[in-house]
């Protein structure tokens, strides 16, 4: 039950699993990271003036295979699920460096509003929620800070990207006549379909624009 919720927090969060950057960073000082973590870790992409290190692309890499073990689905092999894993952690650090340029942040209100609200989604007090946390090898202090940063990239795309998005009433008369919804639902499906585009247009012009030097060396 315990591993279904923790699957399901990762759903909440659209995510395809939890990056465990804060984590990664705060195990990767000198003192307290071990020898051989400390021979490992390295710059695995710079990212304009920003960096991703070996030791998060790892933790992420392993989340991400946890969970697709969860959903009984077949993983890529590791080499190509690491390269897929850095590029979206490359176009998660664009936006984020977009955000922060942009002077946009989320207060401590609406953060715990919201993982109480993930909390209550999988039927858990927060007490319980970081519980489970703790038992799948998290802490709530790293899905804070994840949250965090998940609805600093929300606010950046509703301004960048679904500000773009213009339905017209005859696409919603159209829609009506076709599929049989009703003009709010027609107006959602729209939405959701136009604003999908934009994004992968959106995110090829971000990732187009950035200086990224991938240095991920297959082992």
């Amino acid at each position: 039950m315990r591993s279904r919720r923790i699957a399901t927090l990762a759903l909440a969060l659209c995510l395809a699993a939890l990056p465990l950057a804060g984590q990664a960073q705060e195990a990767g000082s000198p003192d307290s990271r071990p020898q051989g973590r400390q021979a490992l870790d390295r710059i695995v992409a710079v990212v304009n003036d920003g960096a991703i290190m070996q030791s998060e692309l790892e933790a992420r890499v392993a989340q991400t295979r946890s969970q697709v073990a969860r959903q009984e689905q077949g993983a890529p092999p590791d080499e190509v699920l690491r390269r897929q894993v850095l590029d979206r952690m490359i176009v998660e650090e664009i936006q984020l460096q977009m955000a922060r340029d942009a002077n946009l942040s989320v207060d401590d209100t609406e953060l715990n509003g919201q993982v109480r609200a993930i909390a209550e989604n999988n039927g858990m007090t927060l007490d319980q929620f970081a519980d489970a946390l703790e038992a799948d090898g998290l802490s709530l202090a790293v899905v804070r800070d994840q949250v965090r940063r998940e609805l600093m990239m929300r606010q950046l795309q509703q301004r960048q990207v679904a500000s773009r998005v213009n339905i017209s009433e005859r696409e919603v008369d159209r829609f009506v006549e076709q599929q049989g919804a009703s003009r709010e639902q027609a107006r959602q499906a729209l939405f959701q379909r136009k604003v999908n585009a934009e994004m992968e247009e959106w995110i090829q012009e971000i990732r187009s624009r950035a200086f990224v030097d991938n240095r991920l060396v297959e082992r």
